[in-house]
């Protein structure tokens, strides 16, 4: 391996023939395809990641750990001025092999050309380089090494800018682990800077240079998370599996589809499934009616409308929560033609603009079609009840029809005997008849004008008794829920007595 790199304290560093372990493998070292890392953001529901650990993240362990699912391996901390400087030091600092991939290498660095410098070393080996801002060790921070560079943004973009125009491989990431500021401002601008800079992704230990075993402030984390575009890693208390799905879900780390838009995505796909239910023709509106006034209705619909709001509220947040996450993606402005803008950091905007708006299109047609259900069911039940007093009203016409057939034919009956009465008695009967006929036509028609009207008055009172019979429906309601009361009232001072 004949990779040399020009570094001020020596004209030329020859690359370490013999810190690779082959194990095994052919005994030849040359520059192996290596796959983004970044990409593991996007295919990953939660990627799995081995921090730095200082005297045990060697080879040996990363193999390990690798076995159990591990995605990506991280190196010790490295001092990258040493790194640079001395052939020892990287025989003892860096060791790896072949199957050592995705490997990021941890450097502890303070000046541009020395952490850029031992990235160009790394780079045929590794997968991307690690800038060391969260170590709080006093010895670390002394050295103007670790935390103390979260304090020094403008370093930071240096260090990043520097990497990036002297490591030529484009998928090569340079990422940045850090601790976050008492001001959360300040975090967030750090990392700001360090995105615009070009920076891989980010590490964000959650808890400040001076806390040690304090309670991580995962809220931190999420305020980042959602004031940058790139990758964010949570980092510490991470000790199980559950630790992970749980910092997860509360810091919305990148992944796929996060659990509370899962639950969204099925409540809607349930109002769809209940929208086409509603609207099948084999289903009356009676018959729907008949349904929603089970007494087990009637129980839960003093918590019906509390429920209804609930959710119009909590699907409006949802609502509101993409729209901003529509508006800071979609002014995220990338230029291909700008080498800090690598493919991966474009693809990663362009999926979470793509999450955002799936985001937005599913709490929105959720919301629309919660109201729709709401007025769907209002208008079933008003329909239902046309139905039932058309019903009614068909019954009476057909009641009314039945008695005015009957008047007339008795009317013909008695036209007929007045024409046989009249050849029979004379004129003078036939007259008498007539006026008889006269009265009793006159009578029906009295008795018609009575029937109707009492139909009339018939159909008021089936609309006065329904109207009463829901008044008493509610008395009773209410009288329940007071005889409750009373018989809690009763057991509770019944309790005091004893």
């Amino acid at each position: 391996m004949g990779s040399c790199l020009p570094v001020e304290a020596e004209p030329r560093l020859q690359m370490w023939p013999d810190n690779i372990d082959d194990c095994s493998l052919p005994r030849q070292m040359g520059r192996s395809p290596l796959s983004n890392p970044v990409d593991l953001f996007h295919s990953e529901p939660v990627v799995k990641i081995c921090a730095p650990m200082v005297r045990y993240s060697k080879l040996s362990f990363r193999t390990l750990v690798r076995k159990y699912d591990c995605d990506l391996c991280y190196t010790p901390m490295i001092i990258a001025a040493d790194f640079v400087r001395s052939l020892k030091a990287r025989h003892s600092e860096f060791t790896t092999n072949q199957g050592d991939h995705p490997l990021i290498v941890q450097f502890a660095a303070k000046e541009a050309q020395v952490l850029a410098d031992a990235a160009g070393l790394v780079s045929p080996f590794a997968d991307g380089v690690d800038l060391n801002c969260g170590c709080p060790q006093r010895w670390a921070m002394a050295e103007g090494y670790g935390a103390c560079l979260i304090n020094k943004p403008q370093l930071i973009q240096e260090m990043v800018r520097s990497v990036r125009n002297q490591v030529e491989n484009p998928t090569f990431s340079v990422s940045i682990k850090i601790r976050i500021h008492e001001d959360l401002k300040r975090t967030v601008d750090l990392c700001q800077k360090a995105e615009s800079a070009g920076v891989s992704w980010i590490s964000v230990h959650g808890r400040s240079v001076e806390e040690r075993h304090q309670p991580v402030h995962y809220d931190a984390i999420k305020t980042i998370k959602d004031s940058i575009s790139i990758p964010v890693v949570a980092n510490g208390d991470v000790k199980s599996l559950k630790d992970v799905e749980a910092i997860h879900q509360r810091t919305g780390a990148d992944g796929a589809m996060t659990y509370q838009w899962s639950v969204v995505a099925a409540f809607l796909y349930g109002e769809i499934a209940l929208l086409l239910l509603l609207c099948l023709p084999l289903v009356s509106p009676v018959r729907w009616n008949k349904i929603f006034m089970i007494s087990v209705w009637n129980r839960i619909a003093s918590y019906w409308n509390k429920t209804f709001l609930t959710i119009i509220v909590i699907l409006i947040v949802l609502f509101l929560d993409a729209v901003r996450e529509v508006r800071k993606y979609s002014t995220v402005q990338l230029n291909e033609d700008n080498p800090h803008s690598t493919h991966s950091a474009i693809d990663h905007i362009h999926m979470k603009l793509f999450r955002s708006q799936r985001n937005l299109y599913i709490s929105g047609f959720s919301l629309f079609l919660w109201l729709v259900l709401r007025r769907l069911v209002s208008l079933i039940t008003i329909l239902a009840n046309e139905m039932e007093t058309e019903n009614i009203l068909k019954i009476e016409v057909a009641n009314s029809n039945e008695v005015a057939r009957k008047c007339l034919e008795e009317n013909e009956k008695l036209q007929m005997s007045l024409k046989e009465m009249k050849h029979s008695t004379g004129e003078h009967l036939c007259l008498v008849t007539n006026e008889k006929l006269t009265v009793e036509v006159e009578q029906l028609k009295t008795a018609l004008k009575a029937t109707s009207e009492a139909l009339l008055k018939t159909r008021n009172e089936i609309i006065t008794a329904r109207k009463h019979s829901e008044e008493l429906k509610k008395e009773y309601d209410l009288l329940v829920k007071e005889h409750e009361k009373l018989q809690q009232q009763t057991g509770a001072s019944s309790k005091k007595d004893l």
